[in-house]
């Protein structure tokens, strides 16, 4: 379990995070949301350990990441979103990179790269940005870590190498898990991330399952305008409007407009879901 008390960090004079407080569960894939700069690439870079908190703490197992333990190390996997074009073939990578993974399989490394349909014997300075990024989540995957920090995964992927993504991120992790992906596009990954958590400059607006978020709001995704509706969007097969379940009834959360009705309502929506924590 990864804990998260009080923490603070800056940049220079220039707070990004304040007092965030929340709980990551293991078995989880984590959906971490946010306009740009409200600090999501900080938060994956300071829970990894690769940063250190200007006040408050992490701890991931009882551990303080920023000690960069080995023990630790091995059981974690950041993947940033810019990654590196080394002048090595594949395989020569992974291979050498995977020692300091104790679970890394190369079996699991060539099976991923086969279904990402990338050949492990190309340098990775030759490959295209999509299959430099495929084969750093086959890389990443095949480590078994218990711990993923992910930074925009899909940017860069094809429509087909989303798909494959997603299959691959459900199908090649442990169930005890627990993985955070920041991203920016939501519908390439809303079908596999819960929970779901927001960021807004400095605060954790929402840490909250689909569960949690369909008990409280209702997706209405029919003709009729409801007077009560805190969000509302045209689409062209209709109108999607949220606003407050007020009957227990179920519907199916749909990310984009739940993200714009929380930055709508703010505080509202805030205080309604943090009724389920």
């Amino acid at each position: 379990m990864i804990q998260v008390n009080d923490l603070c960090f800056s940049y220079g004079k220039t707070p990004v995070l304040k007092n965030i407080t929340m709980t990551i569960a293991e078995g989880n894939i984590y959906g971490l949301l946010g306009e740009n700069g409200v600090g999501k690439t900080t938060l994956l870079t300071l829970l990894c350990g690769l940063k250190a908190p200007d006040s408050g703490s992490i701890t991931v197992d009882g551990r303080n990441p920023y000690r960069r333990q080995p023990s630790l190390l091995c059981e974690q996997f950041y993947l940033p979103d810019e990654v590196a074009p080394v002048a090595l073939k594949a395989s020569v990578f992974a291979a050498e990179r995977g020692v300091f993974w104790p679970r890394f399989s190369m079996d699991m490394f060539k099976k991923l790269m086969a279904e990402f349909e990338v050949d492990p014997s190309l340098k990775m300075n030759s490959m295209s940005a999509g299959m430099l990024k495929k084969t750093y989540i086959a890389f990443a995957l095949a480590c078994q870590a218990r711990n993923y920090y992910l930074d925009e995964p899909t940017n860069g992927l094809d429509i087909p190498s989303k798909s494959q993504f997603r299959s691959a991120i459900t199908r090649y992790t442990r169930e005890d898990s627990s993985i955070v992906i920041s991203t920016h596009q939501v519908r390439d990954l809303e079908n596999i991330i819960d929970p779901i958590i927001i960021l807004d400059h400095r605060d954790v607006l929402v840490n909250a399952s689909l569960q949690d978020i369909s008990s409280r709001l209702f997706f209405d995704y029919g003709n009729e305008l409801h007077p009560g509706a805190l969000y509302m969007e045209q689409t062209p097969g209709g109108t999607i409007q949220v606003y407050p379940n007020t009957t227990g009834a179920e519907s199916k959360v749909n990310l984009e407009a739940f993200f714009n009705t929380v930055h709508a309502h703010r505080d509202l929506v805030k205080s309604m879901l943090s009724q389920n924590a």
